[in-house]
């Protein structure tokens, strides 16, 4: 699973505790805390380095409540989206709700964005949904390659884009982060969503938000609180206390990972008939494995051998023959696991 190994810090439970012994249990507004959207209207202007209001901020039951919601407010049944393929598998399920139809664009070889394929699906599409850094490859998209993507939408004047950022904050090996908050030129046509599970390993307390402009914010919102109603009172005062957590704690947070990239991709190498891109962020990787047994199959094998995988197939028609690891665990558990995934492996048939 996508579960962070660390605790919640002592600092944002201690917030929440707080906040109910204060009686902050009742409803707030449904637009959520003035207070804490101000906060992450602020930490996004600081990380973009521009004024950035709290109108375009919508509070969302976690991130995938805030990914179904700017669905729902922009996309329409028969609407064509542009998915990666392979990428976060709820987006086709939320499509499949809306009554929208998937368009996979494969990857390039090195697992980034094939220009030249979007360029020729865009002109029928509504959305290209960006999984950046990828789940469940791990691959972080660049400044070029966001640059690319922007001059492609200046082409293409009527492509909304949805980026789901939620591992932003887990980028390996130097790499600094290229939102598509970046992206000025189509600003108005740009919508991001996070979460705090990931870079605050927040996971049960399910609170998230997306970015907009403020008109398709207000969209967004009417949306999300019709659906789901106000947001927790004290997970959203915690979620004040999170977006204070000092730069230095979600960069360990982030070498902590690598540490385990480096574990799964040094195990990896050495396994024969076992490729694999290197992530460059999230904490997945996506190894292919060759072999005549389906990915479904191969899941069913590597439980017998006493490890859990995700099938390479729920991802997208590439992801057949893959299968996906997280390595979010503890290093002893992840050790373990990649023993018994070598040892699974050495006894598939050729």
């Amino acid at each position: 699973m996508g579960e962070p190994f660390a605790d919640t810090a002592p600092a944002i439970r201690d917030a929440a505790i707080d906040s109910l012994q204060r009686g902050r249990t009742r409803y707030t507004q449904l637009t959520g805390l003035p207070a804490l959207r101000e906060a992450v209207a602020g930490s996004i202007a600081k990380e973009m380095g521009r004024t950035v209001s709290s109108s375009e901020v919508v509070l969302t039951h976690g991130g995938s409540a805030g990914l179904a919601s700017a669905l729902l407010a922009t996309v329409r049944p028969g609407d064509r989206v542009i998915l990666q393929d392979p990428t976060y598998s709820l987006y086709v399920d939320h499509l499949a709700m809306l009554g929208a139809e998937p368009l996979w664009l494969p990857g390039a070889e090195d697992g980034g964005i094939d220009f030249d394929a979007l360029d020729a699906l865009a002109p029928s599409a509504r959305m290209f949904v960006l999984c950046n850094p990828s789940n469940p490859t791990g691959r972080v998209i660049g400044q070029d390659e966001m640059t690319s993507l922007e001059a492609l939408m200046l082409r293409h004047p009527d492509v909304l884009l949805l980026a789901d950022e939620a591992y932003s904050s887990i980028v390996f090996d130097g790499r600094k982060f290229v939102s598509a908050l970046t992206l000025n030129a189509v600003a108005d046509r740009v919508i991001v969503s996070r979460t705090f599970s990931k870079a605050y390993a927040m996971t049960g307390w399910r609170l998230g938000y997306t970015i907009a402009e403020p008109e398709t914010a207000a969209g967004i919102n009417l949306v999300h609180r019709t659906i789901n109603g106000a947001l927790n009172t004290f997970v959203q005062d915690a979620g004040i206390s999170a977006l204070a957590t000092s730069e230095d704690e979600i960069v360990s947070m982030a070498a902590e990972y690598q540490l385990r990239r480096d574990l799964v991709v040094g195990t990896l190498k050495g396994i024969p008939r076992v490729s694999l891109i290197v992530p460059g962020g999230a904490f997945y990787a996506f190894p292919r494995i060759e072999t005549e047994l389906t990915s479904d199959q191969l899941v069913s094998r590597f439980a017998e051998g006493g490890v859990l995988l995700r099938s390479g197939s729920e991802f997208g028609p590439s992801g057949e023959g893959h299968l996906r690891i997280s390595f979010a665990t503890d290093v002893d558990s992840l050790t373990t696991g990649l023993d018994r995934f070598s040892a699974t492996v050495a006894g598939l048939s050729a």
